[in-house]
């Protein structure tokens, strides 16, 4: 089989929209209830971009998702509210059977040689051939689309304990590896469970109420990374009300900062 006949990668059919921005959940991409909240925050990032008056590329995106996506089909509509000489600002929804589940907005535009500089530093760890990758039940459906490979605060198995913090930092790529683009670092920007499993030493019911992605790396700082693994580090803040938030860094093999993203997290424990 070429690569002209080969199938298209599970991601691309995921994220697959029609020329009016239609598409459908992916079973493969599945969550405990309804999907990957990354895959969605994806499809959102891949009906700008294929939108005909799309200016640049994504620096910013905010997803709130309002109700689990049921399996189906679903309908994206996007609206440019204004755009500058440099950015463009974005509305979204997506609905099913006529009901909104998740909106969004959205900042794209171009990128200008500047001064630039980056006060973060990325963890220092082992390379990721060095490193065990972890395995999931397969009811977690869409954890089984990602090789990930946990330096520490890897997600609880049964028996494990509370944690004083919620720090995680791992390996991770798309599986089979894939050349990454801006779509898929959204969704990876999503592979962290919620950091309250870390805290409690077990599974609670959680859901990502809000997420927010900011895009850092140009396209071709995108195309270096290619089909390697990208080094992923989140935390948690405060665990209040029946509420918390995480924030997370993504950075490439060589310590180019792809992306950093908060996320708002409901929780019932």
């Amino acid at each position: 089989m070429t690569d002209v006949d080969a199938p298209p990668h599970p991601f691309d059919s995921a994220v697959e929209l029609s020329p009016a921005r239609r598409g459908s959940t992916s079973a493969k991409y599945a969550n405990m209830v309804g999907p990957f909240g990354g895959i969605t925050a994806a499809t959102l990032v891949r009906a700008v971009e294929q939108h005909p008056d799309r200016l640049g590329d994504p620096l910013a995106v905010t997803v709130n998702f309002l109700a689990p996506l049921t399996d189906g089909e679903f309908e994206i509509t996007a609206r440019a509210v204004r755009t500058n000489r440099s950015n463009q600002h974005w509305l979204l929804e997506l609905t099913q059977d006529g009901t909104v589940t998740t909106t969004a907005t959205a900042v794209f535009g171009a990128r200008r040689d500047t001064w630039s500089d980056t006060e973060a530093s990325m963890p220092a760890v082992a390379p990721p051939e060095e490193v065990a990758v972890q395995k999931f039940p397969e009811f977690i459906a869409w954890a089984h689309n990602y090789e990930m490979r946990f330096v520490r605060g890897a997600t609880p198995s049964e028996g494990a304990e509370e944690q004083p913090e919620s720090t995680s930092t791992l390996w991770v790529r798309d599986t089979p590896p894939r050349p990454l683009d801006y779509p898929a670092l959204t969704a990876l920007c999503d592979v962290f469970a919620p950091r309250v499993f870390l805290r409690r030493g077990r599974v609670v019911p959680a859901s990502t109420v809000s997420l927010t992605v900011y895009f850092h790396a140009d396209a071709g700082e995108l195309g270096a990374v290619g089909e390697d693994f990208v080094l992923g580090t989140a935390r948690g803040h405060r665990y209040v009300g029946g509420h918390f938030d995480q924030s997370a860094q993504l950075w490439s093999r060589e310590g180019v900062l792809l992306a950093t993203t908060h996320q708002l997290v409901y929780f019932k424990d």
